[in-house]
């Protein structure tokens, strides 16, 4: 059977630290946001054959509806806790075997395995695939559509929420599991790359205009280094490292 890959986006605009993330400007002259640089640069990775938004309801998210009109995306709209049931119905609506998560606040992604890891993925017939332990908000995630249905079938409202793939991890004897490791230097736990609070915001613009002649690829590995020659970008965000890796792998007993 021919797989299909499909990277579903849960978008939502509610935050209480800082609201309608996806939606903040990483170029403000441009207006380039940061949900429009993970969707260009998802469309540069080949084995990636559709990309949906999964939608929150409620009038605060319809920006997202014109967002995948604009870009020629189909999106579907659900339920705002039950954020696994919007992964699912975006790999429903596109006939997808598998999806590619990652989340809507991240503007740069770790995009160099993937074609590698999606082929191991098919390879191995895995359930899901992991990659893990790289710097906050670059990593991703592959995960079989049925796996996700099954989560969604078999796990509760813990299961259910933003931690999409926590069913899998506490029950991964259960299924066929892929733990993918990022090179060394990019497991960085003094690091994060992921918009959740406004200083993230500040070290995710200077990032994106600092390597704007390669958007929307940019290499993690370049970034890192940038960061690194530039400490006081790392202790804008350093009061926010620990609590985010702490929340990030929840396992089961393994």
């Amino acid at each position: 059977m021919n797989r299909r890959l499909v990277a579903a986006i849960a978008c939502r605009n509610q935050g209480s630290r800082l609201y309608g993330k996806p939606i903040q400007n990483l170029d403000v002259e441009r207006g380039i946001r940061i949900l429009d640089n993970i969707v260009d640069c998802l469309r540069t990775v080949d084995c990636i054959d559709e990309i949906v938004l999964g939608i929150s309801e409620g009038i605060e998210n319809e920006v997202f509806k014109n967002i995948a009109e604009v870009k020629g995306l189909r999106y579907v709209v659900g339920d705002q806790i039950d954020v696994l049931s919007r992964l699912v119905m975006c790999g429903q609506i596109a006939g997808a075997t598998d999806i590619f998560r990652i989340t809507s606040e991240s503007p740069f992604l770790y995009f160099e395995p993937i074609e590698n890891l999606w082929r191991r993925h098919q390879e191995e017939q895995a359930d899901a695939t992991f990659l893990d332990d790289i710097v906050d908000g670059c990593g991703f995630e592959i995960v079989s559509l049925k796996a996700l249905e099954k989560s969604h079938a078999k796990g509760d409202i813990k299961h259910r929420s933003e931690l999409c793939t926590l069913y899998i991890r506490e029950h991964h004897q259960n299924f066929r599991i892929i733990k993918a490791s990022p090179p060394m230097e990019l497991i960085r736990k003094d690091l994060r790359l992921t918009v959740d609070n406004p200083e993230d915001l500040v070290v995710c613009r200077i990032v994106y205009n600092t390597f704007k002649s390669s958007t929307p690829r940019i290499p993690v590995t370049e970034i890192v280094a940038f960061l690194d020659a530039n400490p006081k970008l790392i202790e804008l965000t350093a009061p926010y490292t620990e609590a985010g890796y702490a929340n990030m792998y929840r396992w089961g007993a393994q």
